[in-house]
This record gives C-alpha cells, sequence and structure tokens, in this order.
C-alpha cells in the first residue's frame, strides 16, 4: 500500500502505540533480511514497540549489537518451510513462528502480525489462531495495484481458492471498508473483475455476486475486463484468488521487463548515454512510481486481528515498509471497522442512507427525477441484506479451498 496514502487515510489515530510481531524466520531471506529491514525501521520509529518471533541464536548475529529499547524477541523454536504443506505444518508446528505471532494478537501482546513467510501458513495460523470476524465466510488478501490515475485495492489475491459468489460479495464489502477507511476514498467504487463487461458474462460465481452485489451497500459499478485494470476501472476490484494472484505477479513483472528493455535500448544506441542523461529524471519518476516495495504488503481482511503479509521476497528495505503499512493498519482498527459495517442491521442502515443519498444525486442530475440513475457510475446498490441474509444460510465453515484446500478445525470463526 501506497504510505503517503496511508498517512492521509481517514480517522487514522496515529498517536495510539501499537505493537508489531514481525516473523523473523519467515521469507526466502529470513531471518537476516527480516531482523535488518525491522531494525531499520525501528530507528526511525521509537514510538513503535517490536516484537522479534523466532529462534534467538539465529537471530542474534543481525542485532547490530544492542536492540534499542522498543525492540524485544520472542523465542520460537520452530519455523514452517515453503515447501511444506501450510495447513498441516501450522497444525503440527505449534511453536512455528507464524503460530507464535498469532498467538500474541491474539492475546493482546500484539496489535499486528508483518510476515514474509508462507502464505498460506499465514493465512491458515490467523483462521486458527485469530478465527473469522462474525459473518465472514472467508478472508481475503488486498493489495493495490499502481496506475496513473493512483491506486486501487485488487481482491483476492491469494488468501482462499474456489470462492462462490457469496466470497466474492463479502471480498467487495471488506475492500471498500478498506479503501474508505484506511486509503481515505470517499464512497469507493467495486467492480468485479471478469471476461467481459457485461453481466451475463463471466463464472457461474461471478454472476451470482453480481446480483448479490446490485442489492448492496457499496457503490457496485459492475464488471472490468483485464485489459481496463492499467487505467484505475474502480477504486475496488474484486476477484478469485488465482486470478488476483497471477494478476498482480504478471504487473509485478511486467513493469521490470520493461524498465529492463528501455535500460537495453540505451546501451544499444551509441547515443545512449547522453540520451539517458535527458531521461534519467523521467524514468527515475516512473520507476518510483512503480516501485511495488513500497506497497509493504497485503493485509488479510476478515480475521479478528491486523495481518500484513509481504512478499516471500522481501529484503531489508521492503521488509521495512512491510512493518510501517502493519503499524498503520494496526492503528486504522479494520478488522472492527469491518465487524461494525457487517453487524445485524448495519447494512440495512447503510443501504437507507445510500438510497437516499442516490435520490438525491439522482434528482438534482435528472431536473428532479428522484430515483432515476443516468450514468455507469452512478448505478448505486440501495441494500445489503442479499448478501447477509445468504450469509446467515450458507455454510461459513469455509471448508473447500481454504488454506491448502481444506478448513482448519477450531478456527475461532
Amino acid at each position: 500500500m501506497d504510505i503517503g496514502a496511508l498517512s492521509h487515510g481517514l480517522e487514522l489515530d496515529m498517536l495510539r502505540a501499537v505493537r508489531v510481531a514481525v516473523d523473523a524466520m519467515g521469507g526466502d531471506h529470513g531471518p537476516e533480511e527480516v531482523v535488518r529491514g525491522a531494525l531499520d525501521w525501528a530507528a526511525t520509529h521509537p514510538e513503535t514497540e517490536l516484537l522479534l518471533v523466532g529462534d534467538e541464536p539465529r537471530m542474534r548475529p543481525f542485532f547490530q549489537g544492542h536492540l534499542p529499547d522498543q525492540v524485544s524477541v520472542v523465542q520460537a523454536s520452530e519455523s514452517v518451510a515453503m515447501e511444506e504443506h501450510p495447513a498441516a505444518a501450522v497444525r503440527r508446528k505449534r511453536d512455528a513462528s507464524i503460530n507464535v505471532c498469532m498467538r500474541l494478537v491474539r492475546e493482546g501482546r500484539a496489535d499486528a502480525v508483518v510476515t514474509a513467510g508462507h502464505t498460506g501458513a499465514g493465512v491458515a495460523s490467523a483462521i486458527l489462531h485469530l478465527g473469522r470476524l462474525p459473518g465472514v465466510d472467508r478472508p481475503a488478501l488486498a493489495a493495490q495495484m499502481v496506475t496513473e490515475q493512483g491506486p486501487f485495492v485488487l481482491l483476492d489475491i491469494g488468501a482462499t481458492t474456489d470462492s462462490s459468489g457469496l466470497n466474492l460479495a463479502q471480498y467487495a464489502q471488506m475492500g471498500a471498508i478498506y479503501s474508505e477507511r484506511v486509503l481515505g476514498v470517499r464512497d469507493p467504487s467495486v467492480a468485479l473483475l471478469s471476461i467481459g463487461e457485461e453481466g451475463g458474462k463471466g463464472e457461474a460465481r461471478v454472476q451470482d455476486a453480481t446480483k448479490r452485489l446490485m442489492g448492496g451497500a457499496i457503490r457496485f459499478v459492475g464488471n472490468v475486463e483485464g485489459r481496463d485494470l492499467p487505467g484505475h476501472p474502480a477504486d475496488v476490484v474484486v476477484c478469485d484468488a488465482t486470478v488476483g494472484n497471477v494478476t498482480i505477479k504478471f504487473f509485478e513483472g511486467l513493469s521490470s521487463y520493461i524498465f529492463d528493455l528501455v535500460r537495453a535500448e540505451f546501451k544499444r544506441r551509441p547515443w545512449g548515454p547522453i540520451g539517458y542523461l535527458f531521461l534519467r529524471p523521467a524514468i527515475g519518476r516512473i520507476r518510483a512510481r512503480f516501485d511495488y516495495e513500497r506497497l509493504g504488503g497485503a493485509p488479510l481482511l476478515g480475521v479478528k486481528g491486523t495481518v500484513l503479509i509481504t512478499h516471500g521476497r522481501a529484503r531489508r528495505r521492503m521488509v521495512g515498509f512491510a512493518v510501517e503499512v502493519g503499524a498503520a493498519a494496526a492503528r486504522a482498527r479494520i478488522p472492527e471497522r469491518i465487524s461494525v459495517a457487517l453487524a445485524p442491521g448495519e447494512a440495512e442502515r447503510l443501504a437507507k442512507d445510500r438510497s437516499a443519498a442516490g435520490d438525491g444525486r439522482a434528482a438534482e442530475a435528472g431536473g428532479g427525477s428522484a430515483g432515476v440513475v443516468t450514468s455507469r457510475s452512478a448505478r448505486v446498490s440501495t441494500t445489503a441484506a442479499a448478501v447477509l441474509t445468504a450469509s446467515a444460510g450458507e455454510s461459513t465453515s469455509g471448508s473447500a479451498g481454504m488454506t491448502g484446500e481444506e478448513a482448519l478445525p477450531g478456527d475461532g470463526g
């Protein structure tokens, strides 16, 4: 997520002291890069307490001497390797660093978890130790996609597979709350990623989600296609985890590929060095705009706690941004806001407010013809009862496709 957007988010209590548990053993480069990145961040943020969770003998060589006063170590003798089955490893390794991090949040000893470890293990551990928020069938990972018009939220990018129409509709609700309350987007627009803009196109689950969202309390603007993504088609774009994961990795790879092509072209031409001198400032600005390390990572929405999962390949610099994002998300109290928004009766109240606001806008635009909506972007929802009623009537076990194709018993949800 963009740090500048975070700083301008709504109602962020920047004075509230928070404690962030960092999974020091997670990722391809833990513990060295994780510990160094966390300590770099701590050096400029003495107001935030960090808990480095992992095997202390393995972490100690990277402590750079004495630890700052606000940094402490929580011993965890085990870790989950990338090649392990996530759900099985989380159940079997009680003292795994990711499990210890989640228990710290559950016990109130930490306000957020930051991990570069196995995504499936992070999701499984969060469900097992924190549980899902009431009314949430499955959690979702939300990432920011960078565009010329500004970033938008894309979810789910890898929390659970085989999502249903109900799941997609709930992702839309959570994504809208995150966009509004953290990124400061007023009345965010929400779209479904599909193979066509027409409502009748796409998979059955996309069509099902469309029906649910047309009666929801968020500003649903219909379907968008993959070609629309670089142009910021909506403030929140919802899709299945497989589609989301492939999409975000494609864009990450594409941006690197384009800059490599530009660099190679300058080297091929005799005038390359001179041309580069003139274009270097512009290239630098573009590169900074597409610097995905600055986004930190993706929050796991829908669980009873703040969990930030960053890239498995994250090195020192990106880890620091991940801790920054995790601390800011903790201050924003996103789980509490999602819980309130999904509480019984809240959806109906929001729907009435939206309906009244929509009638007023339509009357103003149409010369007094209240209730007539004339533009695609203004087609807003009137009630969220459809999503909540379906949520109550359908299974909330989340057993299919969750964290390695199996549900976790005793998830506390």
